[in-house]
């Protein structure tokens, strides 16, 4: 892989200023990508991952959803690293990581994106649905977030879904798909894959399913460009 060719920025918002990184493609622009991490903070996984979708065309900006009370916090995924990332889930205010969100959709608009989307992986994926029942997003896509059926919110999503779930992932077992998949409106898309377990799409992990992963992206990617 090649490092990450994004910059830090700075966001001001009303509620706080926080850091991006942001992420752009060659040329002309005019769709943007709002891109939610994992509970590992904005490591080297997720710049990279702001960097695919700006491959594909889009400008990226990947908010610090920790700078409340760990700014620029980028952790591993194993032992203390690991402890220290199931905390931070624990004490995640989702409310205010709408706000972050959504400040950068603002962002993106005013830098020339006519359409900007969510795209979340992990806590990002729950966070992907939350930020779909807001105005301002044209589109939203979450990986394997856990525990989305137990928000009782996919109902009220107000713009194009799509979802990506692991079969065997024990964090959303197949009762937990098919709860949420009751609860999502007619038109949002749910995909699960067969022998990919959480985190499928992280190629710095174990856990990756690179056929799961290529199949997801390919089906993301058709269903943002397919939003006008």
């Amino acid at each position: 892989m090649k490092p990450p060719r994004g910059t830090d920025i700075a966001l001001e918002a009303p509620h706080g200023s926080f850091g991006c990184y942001l992420s752009r493609p060659e040329g002309e622009v005019n769709a943007g990508i709002v891109l939610l991490q994992e509970i590992f903070g904005t490591n080297l996984h997720i710049r990279e991952l702001a960097d695919q979708w700006a491959d594909a065309g889009f400008v990226v900006i990947v908010p610090d959803l920790f700078w409340r009370s760990a700014p620029g916090l980028q952790l591993g995924y194993d032992g203390a690293d690991l402890d220290r990332a199931r905390a931070m889930r624990a004490a995640f205010d989702l409310e205010a990581a709408i706000d972050d969100a959504l400040a950068c959709a603002d962002y993106l608009r005013a830098h020339g994106a006519r359409r900007v989307f969510t795209v979340g992986y992990c806590l990002g994926g729950k966070l992907a649905v939350a930020t779909a029942t807001r105005p301002g997003f044209d589109g939203a896509v979450g990986y394997y977030g856990v525990g989305i059926e137990k928000l009782g919110i996919a109902g009220g999503v107000k713009c194009p879904v799509l979802l990506h779930f692991g079969a065997d992932d024990p964090a959303t077992p197949p009762e937990a798909v098919v709860a949420l998949g009751r609860q999502l409106p007619a038109g949002a898309e749910l995909f699960c894959y067969e022998g990919a377990g959480h985190g499928f799409n992280n190629w710095r992990r174990p856990t990756h399913d690179a056929p799961a992963a290529q199949r997801a992206f390919a089906r993301s990617l058709t269903f943002l460009r397919g939003i006008d």
